[in-house]
């Protein structure tokens, strides 16, 4: 945060000089992991099928996994991290540069100094460690300020896989505190029901008054729910089987299902055994989820992963302390073509990606950054070639009026441009 960098680099007589951390034009979603890779391709078809953007993943394993699946499904996606070659490397991120359509699939390695204005989104298939490390990745989209999606699916196995990977490191123990807190606090922005822009700008000491009209949450408020029950039902099976198991067998003994494995250790003659059929088993999965993200309980890696109380689940289950959870969206179910799946990205781009003059302009500025050996967007941003598009000059001197073309541009390209939209 601002006071830690003021700490560490001597800073506090200092003047500061703070702008605010908003992106306004970044739309935050975090959506609940079904079938990750699916909803990613979902998401692109959706809202972003010929557009650039990063999709962030934990390890090199999974990059090269989603890429090669993204390729294998007709994405023009590369993968980069840092077990790659020099010259791989330099490669895909000079084709993401100087490329329209490219979707990076990447781990944090990637995007530092990348300064590409036209990203229109970036996609976490894993959790960051950070809230800081969220904003920092998302805020690589929409740089030109036009409409930008931040998109994140996220699950249970997350949390527990991120909270392991910081338990085991070699940090001091101090270090790791810190980075739990952080965690937490990343934990609590995927869970809350309130604004995403607000709740990113309250972390970094700023205000917000809500409604941003740009996140998920405001967008599709979230309902909750009275969970105390099913907190205490959740919690007490964790500690009636013993605090060694996971997740999915806790379901199946609070649905009363008949296993090898509730056989093999008699949890069918528990009293948690059966108790929880009022709820589906995709319902009980986000109550483990969200008691997990909350702090009740944890992922003990001793036991292979298995669940354990925390001392804050003593109150819960002693009727103390009541625990409101959200109400999960139920998935939406996947339209039947691509073509209606491309539909709504259309409308958000403002009904130009389907015109052939924009497509026509695109193609111009690829032509020239080629030629140039030059991105695209040092040709024109997509915000200049949108207004180009829209007002439609007729002669230099209106193309003058267009804010991204100035004089220089305006000799160089002018004409080109003028072609297109004539012809």
């Amino acid at each position: 945060t601002r006071a830690e960098i003021v700490e560490r680099l001597g800073l506090e007589e200092a003047r500061q000089f703070v702008s605010s951390f908003d992106r306004p034009n970044i739309r935050y979603r975090v959506t609940q992991k079904a079938n990750a890779r699916q909803q990613l391709e979902d998401f692109l078809e959706s809202e972003h099928p010929n557009d650039a953007g990063i999709v962030y993943c934990l390890s090199r394993r999974k990059v090269e996994e989603t890429a090669d699946w993204l390729k294998s499904r007709g994405w023009d996606a590369l993968p980069y991290h840092a077990g790659l070659d020099a010259a791989t490397r330099n490669a895909n991120q000079r084709r993401f540069l100087r490329e329209e359509g490219i979707i990076m699939v990447a781990t944090v390695a990637f995007g530092m100094g990348i300064d590409k204005p036209n990203v229109r989104f970036v996609a976490h298939l894993d959790l960051p460690k950070s809230m800081e490390g969220y904003y920092q990745e998302t805020g690589r989209a929409g740089r030109d300020g036009l409409p930008a999606n931040a998109w994140m699916t996220y699950g249970l196995g997350d949390v527990v896989s991120m909270r392991q990977m910081l338990d085991s490191g070699d940090a001091p123990e101090e270090r790791k505190r810190v980075e739990r807190q952080k965690l937490d606090a990343l934990l609590g922005f995927c869970e809350s029901t309130a604004c995403r822009h607000q709740t990113i700008l309250r972390y970094f000491g700023e205000a917000h008054p809500g409604d941003c009209n740009q996140c998920d949450n405001c967008l599709t408020p979230v309902d909750t729910w009275d969970g105390t029950q099913a907190a205490q039902m959740a919690l007490s099976c964790i500690y009636r089987t013993g605090q060694r198991f996971g997740v999915v067998h806790l379901i199946d003994v609070l649905l009363g299902k008949k296993t090898e494995k509730i056989a093999q250790f008699n949890h069918h003659t528990l009293s948690t055994y059966g108790i929880g059929q009022a709820l589906s088993q995709a319902q009980w999965s986000s109550v483990f989820r969200q008691l997990v993200a909350a702090g009740y309980a944890e992922s003990d890696m001793a036991a292979y992963g298995g669940l354990k109380l925390t001392e804050a689940a003593r109150p819960v289950l002693k009727g103390e302390q009541e625990v409101w959870l959200r109400r999960d969206a139920e998935p939406a179910r996947r339209k039947t073509s691509k073509a209606e799946r491309g539909a709504s990205a259309r409308e958000a781009y403002a009904g130009v990606s389907d015109d052939p003059l924009w497509q026509a302009l695109k193609d111009k500025r690829l032509e020239l950054a080629r030629e140039q050996g030059v991105p695209p967007y040092v040709i024109f941003h997509d915000s200049t070639l949108l207004e180009i598009l829209n007002r439609k000059p007729q002669t230099l001197d209106e193309m003058a009026g267009i804010s991204g073309v100035g004089q220089a541009k305006l000799l160089r390209y002018g004409d080109a441009f003028l072609e297109v939209l004539e012809g």
